[in-house]
């Protein structure tokens, strides 16, 4: 049975994708395989399950020797399992820069594209068989490309991602804008969550000036709720950090409704980070970042100190 898998604390996509690609090669190519997840999924994740009627991936810990595996939504070994290099990895499906390190005993398929949403490029790759495809496998497609893009307002957002969701939601009989105040509505209820799983929950590993970094960010259509925990959350800070072998998380918390993001500043590093990478000003323990969306775009690639 070939496993399918994303990255670490699974977003809506390294959640939906596995079930649909899993789907595709059981049904499509007759490859038995099962979606897994590393981890809980966030509260937009759940929804997107509990919408389309998708069971709920097994959580997995590691891969054993020999694994037959599939890599989807990423191709960082910091984001994999700690023995990805000992089972067999047989394809790899990312929109993610080459982060490079996996090591395969053969030739693969990999595909990689510069579009907002690992679910785009699958829908490409299963070509005519989507014909075939269920209302929850096209339900959890939709779904991960409008989380993606954050309804089209992501800059990471292509012509294609946008046509390959209309065509989705014209199939399913679904209103774009209803569907996604939904889904951001989930993704917001983040009441539940500690304020180390709000620093965990979408969280990439990064090295900066000699220094390993968390790069954290929590989208939301009501910021407010998680400003308020603004202390609580520096606070945590240094813990999540150390358990994650950083010196530093960097927390963005994007608007997606202002379309712009607030970032924590805890001390006079990240001040220092903030003003020479967007060319602020701080002066408290936040700033306001207008236009920045992605952290793929707009917040990894230009980081300085």
């Amino acid at each position: 049975m070939i496993k399918v898998f994303g990255h670490t604390s699974p977003d809506t996509d390294s959640t939906g994708s596995p079930l649909i690609w899993a789907w595709y090669l059981t049904e499509c190519r007759k490859t038995p395989a099962e979606a897994v997840l590393q981890g809980e999924p966030n509260t937009e994740a759940l929804w997107m399950l509990n919408r389309w009627n998708l069971a709920k991936p097994q959580i997995i810990a590691d891969v054993a020797a020999g694994d037959r595996c599939v890599i989807v939504d990423t191709n960082n070994p910091a984001e994999l399992p700690a023995s990805i290099d000992q089972a067999e990895v047989i394809e790899i499906i990312d929109h993610h820069l080459l982060a490079g390190g996996i090591k395969t005993r053969t030739p693969i398929n990999i595909t990689v594209r510069p579009l907002a949403c690992t679910a785009t490029i699958m829908h490409d790759l299963i070509g005519e068989d989507m014909a075939r495809a269920p209302e929850g496998i096209k339900g959890a497609l939709l779904t991960c490309i409008l989380s993606d893009t954050l309804e089209f307002r992501s800059p990471t957002t292509t012509p294609h991602d946008r046509a390959v969701a209309e065509k989705l939601a014209a199939d399913l009989g679904v209103t774009i804008g209803d569907f996604a105040a939904e889904m951001f509505a989930a993704k917001s209820d983040v009441s539940a969550f500690s304020e180390a799983a709000l620093l965990k929950m979408d969280s990439k590993e990064y090295e900066l000036g000699g220094r390993q970094l968390r790069i954290s960010v929590l989208e939301t259509t009501s910021p407010q709720v998680i400003l308020d925990r603004k202390a609580a959350l520096m606070a945590a800070m240094p813990g999540v950090a150390a358990e994650d072998g950083a010196e530093e998380v960097l927390l963005f918390v994007i608007d997606i409704l202002r379309e712009e993001a607030t970032l924590l500043v805890p001390n006079d590093f990240v001040k220092s980070v903030a003003e020479r990478s967007f060319a602020v000003t701080v002066t408290g323990d936040s700033v306001v970042l207008p236009g920045v969306m992605s952290r793929k775009k707009q917040i990894i690639p230009v980081l300085a100190v």
